[in-house]
């Protein structure tokens, strides 16, 4: 059978990332995406690389009919608004934005300054993080999003953790321009932010709740993010104080056991060659985090690097992965792709 897709929000960079993947899915059709500013017009004169795939033209939100699925990808605040609405249209909804993504109400008022618009549908929504939450999220009917930020620290440091081997972890995030998505502003007008490394987060950041829900409250893990010229990718650099000597087995050994079975992790680590860490550039457009790191001689002060495409496994490609497990799907289906190199 083949299941029925909408896409609401679809004009931003995450809803034509929803597009170019599911185009590529044998088991939906995507039958309706919407725009308010963009309908009426053809999903490719946004998204222009969907030139030739689709002729499917965006509607605006009010027209919207009932479907199998919906991926909400729309601004922060928006989805919890208009929860109940979207829920009697579709049974399965995977919410790209930050409204489901915390569990718990007062922590969403901390770190988000308003609260929540419908703490009632908080539990219903399950952390769209598979590496995490794959077998509650094979029984779910509502998935959120995660923060592309989150994704790149608790996947790379989430197995130390567990482990109990994390005394400190200060991180830096370096960042592409679409992170920012796609409305224009000063920050991102082209001639300023050209040729710029600008750090613009060194504390507080919101995606720091997630890490915390992920990795508990109990562990000292710092970040700050700084945009660098590129489009897509995040490049995760953590200095890891580590609470024993360990060596390069013991690592290998913790990373391998909790990421052996993952279709989408990949462990990068060499001694010698161009690529001997994670690089954004090589997970370009796909689902991919690659994880890699280096031992100090003191055997506890570890560095870990994490790379992933901000837009594909930070938003668009986990969503797609939450989808194939929630309605039974093989999980690698429509993400089976190698970015583009060189």
């Amino acid at each position: 059978m083949t299941l029925s897709v909408g896409i609401i929000g679809g004009s931003g960079y995450t809803g034509g990332e929803l597009m170019r993947l599911l185009l590529n899915h044998p088991q939906v059709e995507v039958t309706q995406i919407t725009s308010r500013e963009s309908a009426g017009q053809y999903v490719y004169t946004v998204h222009p690389h969907l030139r030739g795939l689709t002729r499917l033209q965006f509607i605006h939100p009010d027209a919207l009919q009932a479907c199998d699925v919906l991926f909400l990808a729309l601004p922060h605040g928006t989805a919890a608004h208009h929860i109940e609405q979207y829920a009697a249209l579709a049974p399965t909804i995977i919410d790209l934005s930050a409204d489901f993504r915390l569990n718990d109400e007062a922590e969403y008022q901390r770190w988000y300054g308003e609260a929540h618009p419908a703490p009632a549908w908080l539990d219903k929504f399950v952390y769209g993080l598979p590496e995490v939450n794959r077998e509650a999220l094979r029984t779910a009917s509502y998935a959120s999003g995660v923060g592309c930020n989150a994704t790149a620290i608790n996947l790379a440091l989430r197995p130390l953790v567990q482990a109990g081997w994390v005394e400190y972890a200060a991180m830096e995030l370096k960042v592409g321009s679409s992170e920012g998505g796609a409305s224009v502003s000063a920050t991102s007008h082209h001639p300023i932010r050209s040729g710029t490394v600008r750090t613009f987060k060194t504390t507080q950041h919101r995606h720091m709740a997630e890490v915390q829900m992920i990795l508990g409250c109990d562990v000292k893990i710092h970040f700050a993010i700084t945009s660098v010229e590129l489009v897509r990718g995040i490049h995760a650099l953590a200095h890891v104080s580590l609470r024993q000597r360990v060596t390069d087995k013991d690592i290998w050994q913790v990373y391998r056991s909790a990421y052996g079975n993952e279709p989408f992790i990949r462990i990068v680590t060499s001694k010698t060659g161009l690529y001997r860490l994670p690089e954004p550039r090589i997970v370009a457009g796909t689902n991919f985090c690659d994880i890699g790191f280096e031992l100090d001689t003191d055997g506890q002060h570890l560095v870990v690097v994490s790379a992933l495409d901000n837009l594909g496994k930070g938003a668009a490609g986990s969503a797609v992965q939450c989808l194939n497990l929630m309605r039974g799907f093989d999980e690698m289906t429509a993400l089976r792709l190698a970015a583009a190199y060189p």
